[in-house]
């Protein structure tokens, strides 16, 4: 059985022109090696998987061959190429340092560097994630770098770039690799698939492209793994499920549910997307991108920014059409709100539904006055299914008062109301009662009474009796509003309110209340503010009679500390046999 070698190695790019996605840099690079102009350090730099280590292999080869090409390339025939394919050369060296990250390693890697080259005129040295390196094995490696011998590159490859010192970034060339587009990724998995007789559909590849997130060598694996799932033939159904990848069908469902306000379905459809498994937070993140590349799909000029089929596509642009610009911008605004809040949320589930009940209620009439401050609030989902639930009742009839005997009507008195035939009755319309507001005139009012009562702040505004109300109050209503007064008071008297939330008034004949406290420190502060306290009391319990007595707790044993010896004379006064137990083994108290 001949050997299986994954694509990813199989089809690795052998010159610069088989390199996908980074013409300008393998452009420069041909440039270099045709006019000889060679820098002694290069960086590249870039996301995994997109061509660092296999353009640096290319780069060396085409550096040391006898016979290069017109634009730049390797011949691939000569002494020097030969023993590079063969993976036997000398004058090219390859070293992680992810794993020889020492000063011990760079030390003996800038002893090689006093050989000169057997074969060929430069010693190549490529140095996988250089970011590895210690810091002591850079400074150790500074000196070589910056003065190294005639015959010497440095090629250095990196995924993070700031982890380098600055002193080694000024010595070398830059080169930052590019992640790779769909486009170009697809374009590739096409010629992979042509080669190994695999046939596949574009929106299968499209997926793959998609879930590799800009890495070729990814993408190769998942192409594998597509490939061995599917025995050869590559569909979207089969690449979804082996990927586990939520179908796109499921964003376009959702948006347009939420375009008909159809809450009840979008509900549904969540709970059929859980119980395959997918996480919330996934769900949140791919709709937020189903709803961007539709806001992208509405503008010719933004169009391009959609890095997907020509088939998915069409479809994007379908249903932009039926989406108001508004509601794509609200709708990003509620699932980045979401996306944020996901994690510090203690149910993520609940958190998810309300976003997409917010979400299907935009398009949805505001209710309420059309004028005022507008509460944050979820309107009503059911709006039909409760008035068929609501009884029809008759409009309630308004009784007018018959006007009262007076003499007959001068200029000045007003003239009398018209008839039913002159003016036809109108059903009253609903009003809003100024009282139901957090401040009107007649809240002013009270607040300015309870000022004059000397009431504890936080009663403002509260209905109020008669000032002869007398009403019975338990035990229960008592400490409840002694706790809430406290809660309620100023800052200045926060120190005698968190003594007072540990005191329990009682009541000793309704509707006197007795209060005892520890000492006369704290009767003397409390007697300061008797009288707020008697009046907040009277006004939230409706009773005008209310005494209050404060008084000096007298009656407190002190409970005497007993010695260990003493506290065993107890026990055994309690319990002889415990002494018969100690004579028994010898016991002594230790």
């Amino acid at each position: 059985m001949e050997e299986y070698i994954v694509s990813a190695r199989k089809y690795r790019p052998m010159s610069f022109d088989t390199v996908v996605g980074q013409q300008a840099l393998t452009t420069t690079l041909k440039n270099a090696v045709k006019s000889g102009k060679l820098a002694h350090a290069y960086l590249f730099c870039g996301p995994r998987g997109v061509g660092k280590t296999t353009c640096a292999r290319i780069f060396a080869k085409a550096i040391n061959c006898q016979n290069p090409t017109a634009d730049g390339e390797a011949c691939n025939e000569c002494e020097s190429c030969q023993s590079f394919n063969e993976q036997r050369s000398l004058n090219i060296f390859e070293l992680d340092a992810a794993s020889n990250n020492s000063v011990e390693h760079i030390k003996t890697l800038m002893e090689q560097t006093r050989i000169p080259p057997q074969l060929g005129k430069y010693k190549v040295f490529i140095i996988d994630e250089v970011h590895m390196l210690s810091t002591a094995a850079f400074n150790a490696f500074l000196k070589t770098l910056e003065e190294p011998p005639a015959h010497v590159i440095f090629i250095l490859a990196t995924t993070e770039k700031h982890k380098i010192l600055p002193t080694i970034l000024s010595r070398c060339q830059i080169y930052d690799f590019e992640r790779m587009t769909v486009a170009n990724t697809v374009s590739h998995l096409k010629s992979v698939a042509a080669r190994e007789g695999i046939r596949y559909e574009d929106e299968a590849l499209a997926v793959i492209a998609e879930k590799a997130d800009g890495g070729m060598r990814d993408a190769l694996s998942i192409f594998d793994q597509a490939a061995s799932f599917c025995q050869g033939d590559i569909t979207y159904q089969k690449v979804i499920e082996d990927l586990n990848v939520l179908d796109s069908e499921y964003y376009f469902r959702l948006v347009d549910y939420s375009l008909g306000n159809k809450v009840s379905e979008a509900m549904v459809l969540l709970n059929d997307i859980i119980n395959k498994g997918f996480d919330c937070g996934l769900l949140i993140q791919g709709l937020a991108r189903h709803v961007r590349n539709v806001l992208m799909a509405k503008d010719a000029q933004t169009l391009p920014l959609l890095e997907v089929s020509e088939q998915q596509r069409k479809r994007y642009q379908e249903q932009a059409r039926q989406c108001p610009t508004a509601f794509l911008y609200k709708a990003l605004q509620l699932m980045n709100q979401c996306d944020v809040n996901y994690r510090q949320s203690s149910n993520k589930r609940l958190l998810v539904e309300l976003t997409l009940i917010e979400v299907a209620q935009i398009t949805q009439p505001d209710e309420g006055p059309a004028s005022g401050r507008k509460p944050r609030r979820l309107k009503s989902l059911f709006k039909q299914l409760m008035q068929q639930t609501q009884p029809k009742t008759a409009a309630p009839q308004v009784a007018v008062a018959a006007p009262a005997p007076s003499a007959a009507p001068t200029a000045a008195t007003p003239s009398p109301v018209p008839s039913e035939q002159s003016a036809p009755q109108r059903p009253p319309h609903p009003t809003l009662k100024s009282s139901s507001l957090g401040l009107s005139w007649n809240n002013l009012r009270k607040m300015s009474t309870a000022s004059k009562m000397n009431v504890l702040p936080g009663t403002m505004g509260i209905e109020t009796k008669n000032a002869d109300e007398s009403a019975a109050f338990t035990q229960e209503d008592l400490e409840l509003q002694w706790m809430s007064m406290c809660n309620r008071m100023p800052q200045k008297l926060v120190a005698i309110a968190s003594r007072m939330k540990n005191m329990t008034p009682v009541i000793t004949a309704l509707p006197k209340v007795e209060v005892v406290v520890g000492n006369e420190l704290i009767q003397a502060e409390m007697e300061k503010i008797r009288g707020s306290i008697v009046n907040t009391l009277k006004v939230y319990l409706h009773n005008s009679g209310i005494e209050l007595n404060i008084r000096v707790d007298e009656h407190r044993e002190e409970i005497k500390i007993l010695t260990r010896g003493e506290q065993l004379e107890e026990i055994i006064k309690s319990n002889p046999a415990v002494e018969k137990l100690r004579l028994a083994f010898e016991l002594e108290l230790a």
